[in-house]
């Protein structure tokens, strides 16, 4: 299968697509590369990888990156509120327009019979009682970054696609691990550096839940999703994590601890009485209906990237090339 990667260069992406080359796919990479091209350096030369630079809101650069391609794994984005909130106009013409222009290219596109949607968990913005939310829950979200990808889902849930066109939303749990292109502006990630680096790390809304999923689990999901059979995965969506890894803040930092107990900084909560996004999440569909099942823990995730700060492999964590603000 030749499957597009939007936004082969960001912290997903540059996963998935040295996990597609690996499992026998050939991958054409479309970036804007606004946070460089060192994360695909790694692939550059494989045989079976190409690299198409365009911005998503281009046209004629979106449709030579489809043209012949079998899959659309669709990544490619202004990701995360502050970078939302900053750029509310740009996030608007990237995150929306553009992607429903790709979403419709696509499916108009007779050898494309898969699109891929990275969408996010945060849709559901604050659960009401204490119980998991699923994926027939009401979606509440409190973010331009949220909303759109609602409103994308709604496009490719109850289009009216031709029927050998498979599209399928997946909503991702809350990102950690290291990446090609690593992040520090996410939450475990961000709570491993600084108390590894000897810092005091300040906790906001210690009290409040969210599901947490490793890097290279989120994209195994993907390639999971393209190899399964059509009628399950056809306009369907899927959470994406495992259910018991829903945690607070405060049970991160206490797991930093665990799996660190020689971390040398300290910790301050700062108590919120109100969080806008409040969620745990049910991850049964995507393991009963595709076996998908993850193979790296919270922990796992805390001392690789512990190791790597410790060894010197990222020398500064603290660069704006490591945040998407």
């Amino acid at each position: 299968m030749k499957v597009l990667v939007t936004g082969c260069a960001g912290y997903i992406g540059s996963v998935l697509t040295r996990q597609l080359l690996e499992r026998g796919h050939d991958v054409r990479g479309f970036d804007s590369l606004n946070y460089g091209g060192e994360a695909i350096l790694g692939v550059a030369s494989h045989p079976r990888f190409e690299f198409v630079r365009g911005d998503l809101r281009d046209v004629s650069a979106v449709r030579a990156a489809v043209a012949g391609v079998d899959a659309v794994t669709h990544l490619a984005a202004i990701v995360g509120d502050p970078a939302c909130a900053q750029q509310p106009d740009l996030t608007r013409a990237v995150n929306r327009d553009a992607s429903l222009a790709l979403l419709h290219l696509a499916q108009g596109q007779p050898q494309v019979r898969r699109f891929v949607f990275a969408s996010t968990c945060s849709n559901y913005g604050k659960m009401e009682g204490g119980g998991l939310v699923t994926e027939d829950s009401p979606l509440r979200p409190v973010s331009l970054y949220a909303e759109l990808k609602v409103e994308i889902e709604q496009a490719l849930l109850t289009g009216d696609f031709r029927q050998d066109f498979i599209p399928t939303a997946l909503r991702f749990s809350t990102v950690y691990g290291l990446s090609p292109r690593m992040r520090f502006d996410l939450t475990v990630n961000e709570f491993v550096r600084d108390l590894v680096l000897g810092r005091t790390l300040r906790v906001f809304g210690e009290q409040f839940w969210r599901p947490y999923c490793h890097v290279e689990d989120l994209a195994r999901a993907v390639g999971l999703v393209l190899e399964s059979p059509a009628a399950t995965v056809r306009q369907n969506v899927f959470n994406v994590g495992d259910t018991t890894e829903n945690f607070t803040k405060k049970m991160i930092v206490e797991a930093v601890n665990r799996a660190l107990p020689d971390v040398a900084g300290r910790v301050e909560y700062v108590h919120k009485v109100e969080d806008p996004r409040d969620y745990r999440v049910d991850f049964t569909r995507i393991k009963t209906a595709l076996g998908f099942q993850i193979t790296k823990h919270l922990s796992d995730g805390i001392r690789e990237i512990a190791a790597a700060l410790r060894g010197g492999i990222i020398s500064d964590p603290d660069a704006a090339r490591y945040r998407n603000v």
